[in-house]
């Protein structure tokens, strides 16, 4: 395992959408790691009003940012408020990183995605990929975003050498995702129909595209440990992508979600509604490299999904 070169013990570790999958998982994962953890909720901060972002870091000092916050969902909601996408986006990544530099935050985290690769390239996905063909259509304003993050953290380290860096996800679900069948990703969406044909007792629940589109699921869990571990063991410019190392048709992951909740129907594929890239699956060699890897299967991971779900649902 590579050396650790920074450490999160006694300090002030500003998890920035804490309410959120991707950030309420870092928040459990930095349970154990000594630090003094910072939240602040959106009725208290606007994270796309530079001022009040700037005077909020100023007062409370941040030495580590993880920066999880984003306007997120599926190709519906990516497709439909295209604007939201863009702006909030941008406006969220610009100012904390921005204000990160102006207060000395020590280190900082971006999180990325994979939807940021060419829509058509070659396959598994590598880091030196970016920016080398065009975009998926129905995520390009989320992705377009996503890629100004990126670059944003690599010019700060590149101008005034911040420890700034960059991680690239497999596609999330797991526990406190969001569940709107509109708007949310494709594991919580497909969980929430099916666990609803499930109680209605319907024998078959048609889907949006082919059921052919192949996807690399991480569970949010894995996710937070790798975030947490990238954040004391990597300092570089070159974003890292962080995978599962497994991926499964959009038919595979309805089918293992079909098990799970215990429905027996069959499904039925709408090919007028899009599919989205065809496949995305990343090549994550340089995380594995450095000493990270995920744990959690699939299934494992559906299951505690859908008991999160039941839960709070």
């Amino acid at each position: 395992m590579t050396e650790r070169i920074f450490q999160l013990a006694g300090k002030r570790v500003w998890v920035v959408g804490h309410r959120g999958m991707a950030g309420s998982a870092i928040m459990r994962r930095l349970q154990g790691e000594g630090c003094h953890i910072l939240t602040v909720g959106r009725d208290a901060l606007d994270l796309r009003r530079q001022a009040e972002v700037e005077d909020w870091m100023a007062a409370n000092k941040p030495e580590a940012v993880f920066l999880a916050a984003a306007t997120v969902g599926g190709i519906l909601a990516n497709s439909t408020r295209p604007a939201e996408f863009l702006y909030d986006n941008l406006a969220i990544e610009t100012n904390v990183i921005h204000s990160a530099w102006r207060t000395g935050v020590a280190k900082l985290l971006f999180l990325g995605s994979n939807c940021i690769y060419p829509r058509l390239t070659d396959q598994p996905l590598t880091e030196d990929m970016l920016l080398t063909g065009p975009l998926e259509p129905t995520n390009e304003w989320y992705a377009i975003a996503k890629i100004a993050g990126v670059k944003l953290c690599q010019a700060y380290r590149r101008q005034y050498g911040c420890d700034f860096i960059s991680v690239l996800p497999a596609g999330l679900f797991g526990l406190g995702d969001r569940y709107d069948p509109a708007h949310g990703h494709v594991a919580a969406a497909l969980m929430m129909r099916i666990h609803d044909a499930k109680l209605r007792g319907l024998d078959s629940v048609t889907l949006w595209g082919t059921g052919t589109p192949l996807r690399e699921f991480m569970y949010s869990e894995d996710m937070a440990d790798g975030a947490v571990f990238l954040m004391q063991h990597y300092s570089g410019e070159e974003m890292l992508n962080m995978g599962s190392g497994a991926e499964y048709s959009i038919r595979q992951l309805a089918e293992a979600i079909a098990r799970v909740v215990g429905w027996s129907g069959s499904f039925a594929f709408d090919a007028s509604k899009p599919d989205g890239m065809p496949r995305k699956f990343m090549d994550s060699a340089k995380a594995h490299a450095l000493g990270w890897t995920p744990r959690t299967s699939l299934d494992d991971g559906l299951r505690a999904a859908y008991q999160d779900y039941m839960a709070r649902h």
